[in-house]
Order: structure tokens, then C-alpha cells, then sequence
């Protein structure tokens, strides 16, 4: 990271720009060029490594994308707002950013998918759902399972 002054490390805090934010963008692998796509996730933390979860319709760019490459990255940011100066090129942003290195995978396993879906919405809501064999059929579910997390902010 080149601004090491900026690099958050603390997982707490981590968790907190994950938790604050509502949606992700995506970055895929499609032949040439990035394919990158927001989407609203839900997540999980166990030892220090995130497993993010999306959903999808059955068929789509992002799924042909994941199918040829697996390999993923994942950016989340919160609190952006400008910081203005009276000389242009000292204008700024101040942000918190995550961003993740990881492989999805298409979840088949009906239970699993309930699952992810009743995590996502928790994420995007705070409330409990349950979600049967039923929704959970309607829709692609995507996990994101990371390899590599850094953070960093500027707040001023």
C-alpha cells in the first residue's frame, strides 16, 4: 500500500466499513476487459476472512464471467464526501475503503442457499428472514470466499 499512513489493520474497524456500507462492486474477469458490477451482499467473518455472498438472476454476464475465471476482487467504500480547497489540485475525497482478493463460487446446495439469502438480507436490513427452497430457487447465489483483505481511509 503507498499511503501506509492511511492502511487500516484493526479488523474491528474493518468489519465496521463492511457493515456500513449496503452494496459492493465487483470485479470479474470477461475475456479483455474488467467486468465490474454493484451488487448489494451480505456477509460473515471467521478468522479474520470474509465469505461474502450475492445473488443474481439464473443467467447473466457475471455468471458466463465466473464460470470461465473464478478469480475475483471485491471493493466496498463508505462515508465518501469532498474535501474542498481554495487551489484545485489540493481537492480531495475523505472515504473508508475494503477491498478483497478472493474465488466465487455458485452455491447448488438448496440449504446453503437459504441460507446465504437469509445472511444477505440481515446484512442489507438487520432483521431475521427465513427463506425457503422456494425463494431461494428464483435466484443465483454467489459466494465470495477472500484470500486477501486491505483497508485504508482518509477522513480528513
Amino acid at each position: 500500500m503507498r499511503r501506509n499512513d492511511r492502511e487500516i489493520t484493526d479488523m474491528k474497524t474493518i468489519e465496521s466499513i463492511v457493515a456500513g456500507a449496503r452494496f459492493m462492486h465487483l470485479g470479474l474477469f470477461d475475456d479483455d476487459y474488467p467486468y465490474v458490477v454493484p451488487m448489494h451482499y451480505g456477509y460473515t467473518l471467521s478468522d479474520g476472512k470474509f465469505t461474502f455472498y450475492v445473488h443474481s438472476a439464473k443467467t447473466g454476464q457475471k455468471l458466463v464471467c465466473i464460470e470461465r475465471n473464478n478469480n475475483v476482487f471485491v471493493e466496498i467504500d463508505v462515508g465518501e464526501r469532498l474535501i474542498p480547497s481554495d487551489i484545485p489540485c489540493e481537492y480531495g475525497a475523505a472515504y473508508k475503503s475494503v477491498m478483497c482478493k478472493g474465488k466465487a463460487f455458485i452455491i447448488n446446495n438448496a440449504h446453503e442457499k437459504c441460507r446465504a439469502l437469509e445472511i444477505i438480507m440481515k446484512t442489507q436490513t438487520g432483521k431475521d428472514f427465513e427463506i425457503d427452497e422456494r425463494m431461494a430457487d428464483a435466484v443465483t447465489v454467489i459466494k465470495i470466499v477472500t484470500d486477501s483483505i486491505t483497508a485504508k481511509a482518509r477522513l480528513k
